[in-house]
């Protein structure tokens, strides 16, 4: 089988995982860590009505359990502490449910009891190995240790296993969570990157519900002023839930984020929130027909934009009809969940999502591929500067790029991160000769703190660590592989215009050759094993430094022959471009792990087109 025919065959898939509506949905791997947090929020807000849901949920767990009795967030993750902490939890609530019910009430559903006495004799001992003992204190340092100054997740854990009864009797329980300042959610938006929220931006309503319900069980001393501030200013947060609550139920659309305000509520006897019915219904709907659930319902947006940009321009026919889609995703006014402006594509279609850094630029990119004529291009022009104008606004003081909010705190996606950086710059550049002499001005200005930004940010050996990417098996769980590759591909593009992009790009493809396997693909990091999507991407960012000619003349042969090694290793391990397993390398928040059918499909598909238009660039070399 040829480089010819697997290109075809790949894209050929690509093409056929496409919805009705001519966009790609993809599918988010289930996640025990989700279905773990469904379950309890099902269990408080009603657990005999929706025995069925939790029953079968449960069941899933069960089975996808690892063999040294942890859980990971995927069906092929490594243990960890966060989810099998929740999945211990969650079955905690329902073995309580299941000893309540009397046996005839079994029999009648003609429904067995669930093995969760047995699940417990495998977990405890690994929760033991980790943490030390299954006393309450030791758990509280396991979990605050593992995510430092950052309470985005460490918190919501924490309060799901004081409702699991796993953190001790219920008021000292509930002493045990860290108190979340929910208070702050009545100042003006504009005021939180001053003073500092203890979660990242995206978790306001987390921080709101949970905050209420450790208030609820263990509120400060009758003496402490936050006392009566706090429950002075309930009644005004209150609402906050509901304004902030899309129109399918699901906060962000995700399963997790969801589930934690809905357990907050009903834990903390708000079940008669207006907000609650919703989130519930959102809750029974996203439940696949396994029992479980994903991290969120689809990352329709992104996932159609990566296409496009891994699909030949000879497409543009065939993808005429997604360019109106993603036009229609655009922010036309001030998004109520982050405050942000408009201009800016979240990740997803549905309301849940929020204007976010990366897809704004992936958008951007996408919609210049889908326009083969100048005046197609010029017609989008008002479309590509509020989207800039958008970007530009939200860059960082330290030149980089955050995901939703500028200033909001040095928390993961409110910090600058590299990847992103890179992903503007080159979204930039494709519409940079088009918008007005004054964006000109503005474009030029942020490129030049973009790349100043990436040069900081650069490690000695020439890597990057991406923020959105990881990988279980590598040190500290980071992917300077991933972020190596997305940062290359950016510069490529616009090593000629900025000071020492071209020598910071230079140094990036140094350490993705160092990196390289025998067998010719690539993990996470040096070392790691590989996988079809790092291997794809570190192709991709190797074969844009030869097309942009960033690369000296003297590595060119050095780069093919890497290259090479690279499409084949491709090619044996994607069967000729019939088979993609996805790997556990995706990030959502606070190291929650998933993977994406369409990853290993669209980056193989851009790998081999670039790598053969590189080859046949750079044949003269040979």
């Amino acid at each position: 089988m040829n480089l010819d025919q697997t290109i075809a065959n790949t894209h050929a898939h690509l093409l056929s995982l496409r919805t009705a509506e001519g966009h790609w949905e993809g599918e988010l791997s289930s996640s025990a860590l989700s279905t773990a947090t469904a379950i309890v929020a099902l269990s408080l807000v009603d657990g005999e009505q929706h025995e069925a849901l939790i029953a079968t949920g449960a069941r899933w767990l069960l089975k996808y359990q690892n063999e040294d009795g942890g859980w990971g967030d995927t069906t092929i993750s490594k243990s960890n502490l966060s989810t099998t902490l929740l999945c211990w939890s969650a079955l905690s609530l329902v073995a309580k449910e299941q000893a309540c019910r009397c046996p005839d009430d079994v029999a009648s559903q003609n429904a067995s009891p669930l093995p969760i006495t047995a699940a417990f004799a495998q977990c405890e001992p690994w929760i033991r190995e980790h943490v030390g003992s299954l006393e309450p204190e030791a758990i509280c340092k396991a979990v605050i240790g593992r995510y430092g100054k950052d309470k985005t997740f460490s918190v919501p854990i924490l309060m799901t296993c004081a409702l699991g009864g796993r953190l001790g009797p219920d008021r000292a329980a509930w002493r045990r969570v860290l108190a979340l300042p929910f208070e702050l959610a009545a100042l003006p938006r504009t005021w939180f990157g001053a003073v500092g929220l203890p979660v990242v931006s995206y978790a306001l309503p987390a921080l709101i519900a949970i905050g209420h319900a450790r208030f609820h069980h263990a509120p400060p001393a009758f003496w402490n002023p936050l006392r009566w501030l706090r429950g002075m200013l309930w009644p005004r947060i209150r609402p906050m839930l509901r304004t902030l609550q899309p129109s399918t139920g699901g906060y962000l659309e995700a399963t997790p984020l969801t589930s934690f305000v809905t357990m907050a509520l009903a834990g903390a006897g708000q079940k008669d929130h207006p907000c609650v019915p919703d989130a519930v219904r959102f809750l029974k709907a996203s439940q696949r027909e396994d029992g479980s659930w994903p991290i969120d319902t689809n990352l329709a947006t992104w996932a159609t934009t990566l296409s496009v940009k891994a699909l030949d321009t000879n497409d543009v026919t065939v993808l005429a009809p997604i360019k109106s889609w993603l036009l229609a995703q655009q922010y036309k006014v001030i998004h109520p969940f982050t405050n942000a402006a408009p201009g800016g594509w979240a990740w997803t279609n549905l309301p849940g999502g929020v204007p976010d850094a990366d897809d704004t630029c992936g958008a951007l990119i996408a919609l210049r591929q889908l326009c083969d004529s100048d005046e197609e291009r010029r017609a989008l022009i008002p479309v590509a500067e509020a989207a800039i104008t958008w970007l530009l606004d939200l860059q960082n003081r330290d030149g980089g790029m955050p995901t939703f909010c500028r200033g909001w705190g040095t928390l993961p996606f409110d910090r600058s991160t590299s990847e992103l950086t890179a992903h503007a710059l080159r979204a930039y550049g494709l519409w940079k000769g088009l918008v007005s002499s004054a964006l000109q001005r503005r474009i030029e200005q942020s490129g030049k703190r973009g790349v100043s930004y990436l040069i900081k940010h650069q490690r000695e050996d020439g890597a990057w660590i991406p923020l959105w990417f990881g990988n279980e098996n590598a040190p500290d769980e980071n992917n300077p592989m991933h972020g190596t590759a997305m940062v290359v591909q950016g510069l490529a593009h616009v090593h000629r215009e900025y000071d020492g992009a071209k020598e910071a790009l230079q140094s990036g493809v140094q350490y993705l050759t160092s990196c390289q396997l025998s067998h010719g693909g690539w993990g996470g990091a040096m070392g790691v094993e590989a996988t079809i999507e790092e291997t794809a991407n570190a192709v991709s960012a190797l074969s844009a430094g030869l097309l942009m000619e960033a690369i000296p003349p003297k590595q060119v042969i050095m780069v093919r022959e890497v290259l090479h090694r690279g499409v084949f290793w491709l090619l044996e391990h994607t069967k000729n471009g019939t088979e993609f397993q996805p790997a556990p390398i995706g990030l959502y928040f606070a190291k929650l792990w998933y993977h994406e059918k369409l990853y290993p499909v669209i980056w193989t598909l851009s790998a081999l087109q670039s790598a053969k238009q590189a080859a046949e660039m750079t044949a003269k070399f040979v």
